[in-house]
Parts: structure tokens; C-alpha cells; sequence
């Protein structure tokens, strides 16, 4: 009897100790994040950071376009949807239903295969070579070599920024398209006479940045507002975020993120912005003391 009986006071102490485990791995808390590619390199390094010292979270990051991150976080399928467009300029984006958290500033630059022999353009040639006006770089003071045309696809946030600041009324030529910046970079550097565009985060030295009308593509001009073609990195929520999510969303706001991680990626910190952009585009200068970026 005292022999079944300390039998079964054992297996009684292994199950409540399975069940403690148990309760603890249930404990562990999950943030999806879904969106911009343009965005991903620093949700991503921050995510790894911010995992370190919280434990019981666990966050998976993945890409798929603004358009995904938008749609993905309207359905309440994902805790985040990242976006380099506010979510009324994405069709089929109920905004008033989304919070928007602005975690920084993308630069966007027209980047070039190294053979095509240029290293500057007027807005009106840039313009031009994405309408298809020009076919040629000889046609913009480069070689005599076909434009090769790359694309973002349907849906891309950095596409919709690119077409904001730099189309006007004119529409994109027809081009092969690509679903992320990580592609273009490679295929631009790969392709004798390609254009694309890509933010600053992904120009490497296999691709040629371009200056536009004099102007460098740096994070300093971007603060000045000198360069034009940029646009906020946006974190929306659907509704107010559960305590876990604010926590993340905090973080990536913290002045070790701001800090560190968003020159180190080259994305430009909203503190520093001396201009602001609405949703319809028109971009007027901070006022002095005015906190830019605030939800």
C-alpha cells in the first residue's frame, strides 16, 4: 500500500510539474508582423534586439508588400502591418478601422546599372524614362545603351511612394515587375542598362544611387526636404494594440532604436525630419517645437 501510495504521490508531482511547463509555454506571447520589404531589415534587427531582453515573446517578421501588410492586418490575420504608404492611399483600406504608428523615414532613389554611363538626371528625365519617353541612356546624356526598365509590383508601397514624388499625371510604363526591393538590387546590378528604385536601405555599392536635379540621395537631404522622393515607415495596428504589441511598438521608437538602429539602416529618424508630409502628399516645414510623427 505505502509503496502505490508513494507511486502515485510521484506521477501526481510529475504531472502538476508538466502542467507548470505547460502554463509557461502557453505564456509566451506572439507578435506577427507582416509588410513593406523596404521596412523589413530594421523590424527585423529590432525584433531580434527587443526578443533578447522579453523572453516570453516570440515575433516572426516577414515581407509581402504594404499591400499584404495592410490587408493582412485589416483582416486581423497579423499584429502588424508595415507600410510605406499611409492606408488611405491603398485601395481597399478601410483607415479609419487602422492606427497608424510612423517608426521612421524611407528615402527612395532611382538606382542604375553601373553600365549606363550616368550618375545624375533632371526630374523630368526621370519622369521621362519611367513613362517610356526615353529608351535609350545616350537619350539623358549616358551610353548608347537600352533602357531596361524594373519595376515594383501592383500593391508595393515603395512603388506608390515612387509614383507620388516622381509621376505626376504621368502614368509608369509597362515593365517587368518585382515583388521586393532585395530582388531589384540584384537584378539591377545583373542587368547591362536597368533602372529601377529602391529605399536607401538596400543601395549597395553593385548599383549606382542617383542624383536628381543636383541633388544627392542622402538622409541628410531628406531632412531638409531637398530630396523629394521619400515617405513614411508606418506600423499600423487594427485598433488600439494589446499591452504586448504597445510594448514593441515603444521599442521601436526608443531612442536606442532611433538612435542606432535607424541611421545604422539608413532610414532617417522623424525627430530629425525639418518637414512633414501629409497623406495627400503636400509637404510643409516643421514648426519649431512641434513634435513630428506623433500618433
Amino acid at each position: 500500500m505505502r509503496k502505490n501510495f508513494r507511486i502515485l504521490c510521484l506521477v501526481s508531482l510529475m504531472a502538476l510539474v508538466l502542467v507548470g511547463c505547460g502554463s509557461k509555454a502557453q505564456q509566451k506571447r506572439e507578435i506577427t508582423v507582416v509588410g513593406s520589404t523596404a521596412l523589413q531589415p530594421m523590424v527585423e534587427m529590432a525584433a531580434e534586439e527587443y526578443q533578447k531582453d522579453n523572453h516570453d515573446v516570440s515575433i516572426t517578421v516577414q515581407g509581402g508588400g504594404s499591400g499584404t501588410g495592410l490587408s493582412q492586418v485589416q483582416a486581423g490575420a497579423v499584429s502588424i502591418g508595415n507600410s510605406d504608404i499611409f492606408a488611405n492611399q491603398q485601395p481597399g483600406i478601410k483607415g479609419k478601422d487602422l492606427v497608424d504608428h510612423k517608426v521612421c523615414v524611407m528615402g527612395l532613389a532611382p538606382v542604375t546599372n553601373k553600365e549606363a554611363g550616368i550618375t545624375k538626371l533632371t526630374m523630368e528625365q526621370l519622369r521621362g524614362i519611367f513613362s517610356g519617353k526615353y529608351t535609350n541612356w545616350k537619350q539623358v546624356g549616358g551610353k548608347n545603351l537600352a533602357i531596361v526598365l524594373i519595376n515594383r509590383a501592383q500593391g508595393s508601397g515603395t512603388r506608390a511612394a515612387f509614383e507620388s514624388a516622381v509621376m505626376g499625371n504621368e502614368k509608369m510604363a509597362k515593365a517587368q515587375e518585382q515583388e521586393s526591393n532585395g530582388t531589384v538590387s540584384k537584378m539591377v546590378a545583373h542587368t547591362p542598362g536597368a533602372i529601377s528604385y529602391l529605399s536607401f536601405s538596400y543601395i549597395s555599392k553593385d548599383v549606382l544611387g542617383i542624383a536628381i536635379d543636383g541633388v544627392k540621395p542622402t538622409a541628410g537631404n531628406v531632412q531638409t526636404g531637398e530630396w523629394k522622393i521619400w515617405s513614411y515607415e508606418h506600423m499600423y495596428t487594427y485598433g488600439k494594440p494589446n499591452e504586448q504589441t504597445k510594448k514593441l511598438l515603444g521599442y521601436m521608437k526608443s531612442d536606442y532604436v532611433q538612435k542606432n538602429l535607424v541611421k545604422a539602416l539608413g532610414y532617417v529618424s522623424i525627430s530629425e525630419m525639418k518637414v512633414k508630409k501629409d497623406s495627400n502628399g503636400k509637404v510643409v516645414p516643421v514648426k519649431e517645437g512641434e513634435r513630428n510623427g506623433s500618433d
